[in-house]
């Protein structure tokens, strides 16, 4: 797929965030929203809402209208293979237990992958009204911020040293023996830790609010839209070993190579 017709599907993937915020916001903080538990009872807790399914199901419509040929990879429904080259990744609700919980660090995650990479991601966070867009594109390369202020240009600031960085993960249960002392090891080493952030922590690298985001157990739903954001904004995404993420696992968002170099150093052991 060409870099222009990649663009093309830029106004599609803000159709997709439009259709996405009034069924979140229907049911985000409301008792309208039923949960099922997709672990099972012995499975532990994995929860998908009334508001996951609703804005899957919305989104894929949109795109079976207007991208026919393309391909969907979808936490909730069935994978649809491309024909175009193009396939679009979506997690409808990503941090669904902040969502239960009525925290609003959670976001709708829209990738738009070119056959080889994400190269159009958006997280739209309806609650509070921001909207991230990243184009990581030959001609154009953009990491914004749409809120009610208007557009902001972001990019991540230039932290080197892992004893300024200041670090966010969603929860430390995802990490796993070794992953989890590599991990202690690595928030001994940094400024400050904070969890509970899901993917709103990349976008506060994109902001340079923060300094490195480390997570592991990912799914290509949950990093694909976020990767041109934090890329488009100077940041550097990849797995603990330097290598592509984009399938998801073990993860980790850096503001500079020299940071990213260092977390790495701490990590790649696990």
């Amino acid at each position: 797929m060409t870099a222009s017709g990649m663009m093309d599907c830029l106004p599609v993937a803000h159709r997709l965030a439009d259709a996405a915020r009034p069924i979140a916001l229907h049911y985000f903080r409301s008792s309208r929203l039923g949960t099922d538990n997709k672990a099972g009872e012995d499975g532990g807790f994995d929860p998908v809402t009334l508001a996951d399914r609703a804005i899957e199901r919305a989104m894929r419509d949109i795109l079976a209208t207007e991208r026919p040929d393309d391909g969907i990879l979808g936490e909730e429904y069935d994978d649809v293979p491309s024909r175009s080259g193009v396939t679009w990744v979506l997690d409808p609700i990503d941090g669904t237990r902040a969502f239960l919980c009525g925290l609003p660090s959670w976001g709708v995650l829209i990738a738009a992958n070119d056959g080889e990479r994400p190269v159009i991601g958006i997280m739209d966070q309806p609650f509070i009204g921001e909207r991230f867009t990243g184009i990581l594109l030959p001609e154009v390369r953009s990491a914004v911020l749409d809120d009610a202020t208007g557009r902001t240009d972001l990019a991540v600031r230039n932290t080197d040293t892992l004893s300024e960085a200041l670090m966010c993960s969603t929860a430390p249960d995802m990490f796993k023996g070794a992953e989890a002392h590599a991990f202690a090891s690595l928030s001994d080493k940094v400024r400050l830790t904070r969890f509970g952030t899901d993917c709103y922590a990349y976008t506060l690298l994109a902001m340079g609010q923060i300094d490195l985001v480390v997570e592991s157990s990912l799914k290509p739903y949950d990093i694909q839209a976020l990767m041109p954001l934090v890329q488009a904004a100077g940041g550097i995404v990849t797995d603990w070993q330097g290598g592509d993420c984009q399938q998801g696992g073990q993860v980790i968002a850096a503001a500079t190579p020299t940071l990213h170099e260092a977390a790495m150093s701490v990590l790649k052991g696990a």
